[in-house]
This record gives structure tokens, sequence and C-alpha cells, in this order.
């Protein structure tokens, strides 16, 4: 147990440990918190995929085909999180297994698998429960780890920023407290005197007592940061600014398509969750207005309900938003499903009635003659774009452009004088103007501009009568 020990010391130093390191990589240790220890080449893994016999939601794919699709997924995941994919297992079963999720005469399998290709861990692509990750770490003898862990130890790799190293730190220690493991009544606190002789408190509930503690202390730090956040949007409203949100599925191409979009250098990756911290910048519309774009975390299948919970902060700009953009990945054979878990998601966090736009990327991945037939079919519903390689950003600029309610754009018409070229530049630089022609000592100016912009020229106007 003194590993135990040692990790019930980490509890309060877990937010400074998750940043990482030149050549290091984080591991879980037998306590459950995030260590770190330098490594030299990629571990091995054997992956784990159960299947349950039901009928496909995909027309055309049976059971057995999509689940390995969706063994697959896991396998980039691995890859994410910094793995070596070893082999793989594949299972399909008329129920799961309460105890060990995969039965006896599997588990026996996986165990020589993991041997057979030196594979000291074994990953599932289902969530366990603790009893049953006990179980599997006993029959196969191997280090186990589920969707949830793997994906966990993906968000702490990539966060950056105190904001998503909370809400990581968060998300672990909720995971990690139904999974602790006691000890025997040595490991007890024992009482001295009349009515304190006994077993005491054991080690095992001094430790979820601490890390229960811990979970207090970062949420009020997480709320801290919410209302942070809160105050700059509030800032962001005395600006009449739209806000656009990209969400989407994890690697569908959000952060290339926000740095097409915006001209930023945001780390764009093929790996899942490169993306953890939202980030904002401004964009330019067809109609000279100006908009805020987020680049907000990826969605993933299944996606685990406390790490919605803790990244409630961060998905907060997608709540905000005027206008939800949906990137697709049109190129993955699976994008249906995918698209489906995006909007299960965004109705869990209440947007489903917000106005939104299906954004169909990596079309440059496609046959030339599938993209004829998805152009022919997709009317005002969706857009078809390339962020890669550039294809269709003007459609797409202009049909956001047309969604945005906000600051919308009216016609003035204005007498200015001649000397006046700053008001003239301002027309031009955020309006357009349609006709301008000279009358008498002044400039006769018709043009559409923002509704923001129309009431600080009339009072300008205002001021200059007076």
């Amino acid at each position: 147990m003194l590993a135990c020990q040692a990790g019930a010391r980490l509890l309060f130093t877990a937010a400074q440990k998750l940043r990482k390191k030149p050549d290091r990589r984080y591991i879980y240790n037998h306590f459950g918190m995030k260590t770190s220890h330098p490594v030299h080449h990629s571990e091995r893994v054997l992956l784990v995929g159960v299947g349950i016999k039901r009928a496909s939601r995909m027309v055309g794919v049976n059971v057995a085909e999509a689940e390995r699709e969706m063994l697959d997924e896991l396998a980039e995941l691995a890859r994410s999180a910094g793995a070596e994919i070893a082999g793989t297992v594949f299972q399909i079963r008329d129920a799961l297994d309460p105890a060990t999720l995969v039965g006896k005469g599997k588990l026996d399998e996986i165990k020589i698998e993991a041997g057979l290709h030196k594979a000291p861990v074994v990953i599932f692509d289902r969530n366990l429960s603790p009893a049953q990750q006990r179980n599997i770490e006993a029959a196969v003898d191997c280090r186990v780890l589920d969707r949830t862990q793997l994906i966990l130890d993906i968000f702490a790799r990539h966060a950056r920023t105190r904001e998503g190293m909370l809400q990581v730190e968060l998300a672990q220690l909720n995971y990690m407290l139904p999974r602790l493991t006691g000890g025997s009544d040595q490991l007890s606190r024992l009482g001295g005197g009349i009515g304190t002789r006994g077993p005491g408190e054991q080690k095992l509930e001094t430790d979820r007592r601490r890390i229960r503690n811990r979970i207090s202390k970062v949420k009020k730090d997480i709320e801290m940061v919410r209302e942070r956040r809160k105050t700059q949007r509030l800032a962001r409203r005395n600006i009449p600014l739209a806000s656009i949100a990209l969400v989407g599925y994890t690697n569908a191409g959000k952060s290339t398509l926000f740095n097409a979009l915006t001209h930023s250098t945001v780390l764009t990756s093929p790996r899942m969750f490169a993306t953890l911290d939202p980030t904002v910048r401004s964009i330019d519309l067809p109609s000279r207005r100006r908009a805020l774009l987020s680049d907000t975390v990826g969605f993933i299948r299944d996606l685990p309900p406390g790490l919605i919970a803790a990244f409630r902060a961060t998905l907060e700009e997608a709540e905000e938003a005027s206008l939800v953009v949906h990137v697709s990945d049109i190129s993955s054979p699976g994008h249906e499903e995918q698209d489906a878990e995006v909007v299960k998601v965004l109705e869990e966090l209440g947007l489903a009635d917000r106005p939104r736009l299906l954004v169909c990327n990596k079309i440059d991945r496609l046959a030339p003659e599938l993209v004829e037939g998805l152009a022919a079919g997709s009317g005002t519903g969706r857009v078809l774009v390339s962020a890669l390689r550039g294809t269709g950003l003007d459609e797409l600029r202009s049909r956001i452009d047309e969604l945005l309610t906000t600051d919308p754009m009216v016609e003035v018409r204005l007498l200015l004088p001649l000397s006046d070229g700053r008001t003239l530049a301002l027309l031009h630089a955020r309006g357009r103007v349609l006709h301008s022609e000279v009358r008498d000592s002044h400039l006769w100016v018709e043009a559409q501009v923002p509704e923001s912009l129309a009431r600080q020229l009339d009072a300008l106007s205002a001021e200059s009568s007076a």
C-alpha cells in the first residue's frame, strides 16, 4: 500500500503534475493518480473489442463490420495516447458478462495473446465497472484500461491552460473515486481511550475523504474559471459581434477549418483530441460584418457523462453561440453515426433548437463523381468544403453570413461633407457602398452597414448638427 500512500500525497499537487515535460509521459499508478516517467519507446497495447448481437443502425453494414470500425477508432485513440498497437481481439456476444465483460474463456485467450505480443497493457473498447476491471486484471495478469481511462490520458497529455488542467483533474478524480481498493486493518487509524478502541478509520476511507475534499476544491476553481469566462462574454456582448461555434466529432478537421477561415495557426493534428482548450478568433464575412469563431473540444461516441460535466466551462462557448457549425468528416465510412453522436451531445447541452449549419469536410478524399452527387443533392441544408485545399470556403462564409441574425445589415443614406474622409473610410471598411455622388459641396452616399454602425453614424450626425 506504499503506492496508495504516495498517491494520497499527490492529490494536492495533481494540477501541477498535469503539464507534460519533454521525453516524459503520464501513467496511472496503483493508487489511480496520474504520474509521469521517462519513456524511450511507445508502450505496446492489446486492444479488445466487444460487440452485441443486434440489428445494425447503418443500412448495408452488418453488426460485425460496424463494431470493428469502432475498434479502429479505439486504435486511433490509443495512438493518440502514444501507444503502439501490438494486436487486437474481437468478440460478438449475445449479452455482456456482468463479472468479466467477455467471459472466462475469452479472458484466457486475451492472456495468451497479450503474452505472445508482449503487450503489458490491455485496453477495452467499453467502460468497465470497478469490479470488472479488477476481475479482468486478475485473470489476464496485465494492466487493464477502459475507454474512459484512455480518453482521460489523452486529455491530460493535451491540456495546456489552467482551465483545461482543472477539468482533466476533476474528471480523473471522479473516475478514480469508486476504483480505490483498500488494505487490511493494519492500515487503519487506531484511537486511544475508552470507547475508541477498534479498527478505526481505514486507510481506504482516508483516501476517499481526501479525494472528495480535492474534488470540492477543484469544482470551486472551475467555477471561478466559469465566472471569468462569463465576464469575458459579457464584455463581448457590449460589442455587437455574433458568435459562431465549431462543433463536431473528434478528428473531423475543425481546427484545420478554423485556421482556414480565420488565418490562424491553431495546432492541427491527425491525432484525436488534439484541440482541448477553446480558441476564439474573429472572422470577416462577405457583408463586411465581423463575427467571433470558437474552436471547441471534439465529441466522440459514448462520451462519459463525467467528461461532459467536467468540460462544461469549455462547452459554454458553444452554448453562447448564435450559430452552431457542425463539421462532419464526409470521407469517414461511419460519418452518419458520428453525426448522430454529435447531435446527441448537443441535445444534452440544450442546443437542439439553436441555428445549425452542417459542413461536410474532407471532400478532397472523395472521388470527383461522389462529390458531384453530394453537391447535386445538398440543397441549402449543408455546405461541401475541403478545409485543407480551401475548397468551398467562400460559399461557407456566405451561408454563415445569411444565417447570422446578430447585428443585421441595414441600408443608410448619408449626406457627408467632402472633407469627412473618416466616415467614408468607415463605410468602405465595415459596409458596402451602393451608390455615391457629389452634390454641391457634399457627398451623397447610399450604403449597407451593420445596424450597430448605423446607430453610431446617427449619433455622429446628431452631434454634428448640434
